[in-house]
């Protein structure tokens, strides 16, 4: 989980770096793209085997919301601090909780409740409405928390009727597919060492999926989110030596605040329950 969350603050320096020089639309796509050739190999197999009956729509729909939350993501990540970025990104789970329990029947007892409440309130600590200046770019990571957290319904109602590759590849198709037009709108002369960056952003985002999947194969969620938080100390610090954002105790407090509930309501449900995952991978990185 340490390795995974250094994967992904890899990808959020890189994005960074690459600043706002590329349209959100057209970086995000290239990236799309780079992580579809390393699946070519995979890919006729798949398509021989077909999709499972009924399940079209459900990887279409979520195309359109993975597609809508990389888009929001790449633009947040290029305009606001790394740390502020990786806080907010916390909130995915924290919805998914929500999501999970009104949409899907799993139930909203008092210590999800609490958990939500300490959650959000920590999403407030971080942001300070009137106490710093809320730009777009916070907009636009609220938005991508959100959309990427639709994304984890559709893949979790997935996960029981398709296997992971299919659900991986599909997601990789249908993004890049979503992306493309825009792409295309928007798309200014890129250069060869763009190019490369970006390819390494798809090995590292790859790297990271696969390595927090192994850890979650070896531990609970319980053990494994706390190590999360991680990933705020290390963004606080790159955006401090290589971005010179100044560090935010507020936004590390309020990040602190986000993964403990979410940490806490997963320990509780595997103490009562050890089959129950319901939070999924607390990542604000999923692209």
């Amino acid at each position: 989980m340490v390795a995974s969350g250094l994967s992904f603050v890899g990808v959020n320096w890189i994005v960074r770096y690459l600043g706002p020089v590329l349209p959100s639309a057209q970086s995000a796509f290239l990236r799309f793209f780079f992580g579809l050739v390393f699946l070519l190999p995979v890919l006729p197999r798949l398509w021989r085997a077909g999709l499972p009956q009924g399940t079209g729509t459900i990887f279409v729909w979520r195309g359109v919301a993975h597609t809508a939350a990389v888009l929001f993501w790449f633009y947040a990540m290029a305009r606001i601090p790394v740390a502020h970025a990786t806080a907010i990104g916390y909130l995915s789970p924290v919805l998914v909780l929500v999501a999970s329990a009104l949409l899907m029947g799993e139930g909203m007892t008092s210590r999800r409740l609490v958990a939500v409440g300490v959650a959000f309130c920590g999403a407030l600590v971080v942001l300070r409405p009137g106490g710093q200046e809320i730009s777009l770019g916070h907009f636009a990571q609220i938005g991508a928390a959100t959309f990427f957290a639709i994304s984890y319904l559709f893949a979790k109602r997935l996960t029981g009727i398709a296997p992971a590759l299919l659900i991986v590849a599909m997601m990789s198709v249908t993004v890049t597919l979503g992306l493309a037009p825009i792409a295309w709108v928007v798309w200014v002369p890129v250069t060869a060492s763009q190019m490369a960056w970006l390819a390494v952003v798809a090995v590292l985002a790859t790297l990271g999926h696969y390595l927090m999947t192994r850890a979650f194969a070896a531990a609970p969620l319980a053990v494994t989110q706390p190590v999360v938080f991680l990933q705020l100390i290390w963004a606080s610090t790159l955006g401090a030596l290589q971005f010179n954002e100044p560090v935010d105790i507020w936004v590390l407090i309020g990040g602190a605040m986000i993964v403990g509930a979410i940490s806490w309501s997963a320990w509780s449900d595997r103490r009562n329950d050890p089959s129950q995952d319901v939070q999924g991978p607390l990542s604000n990185s999923q692209t």
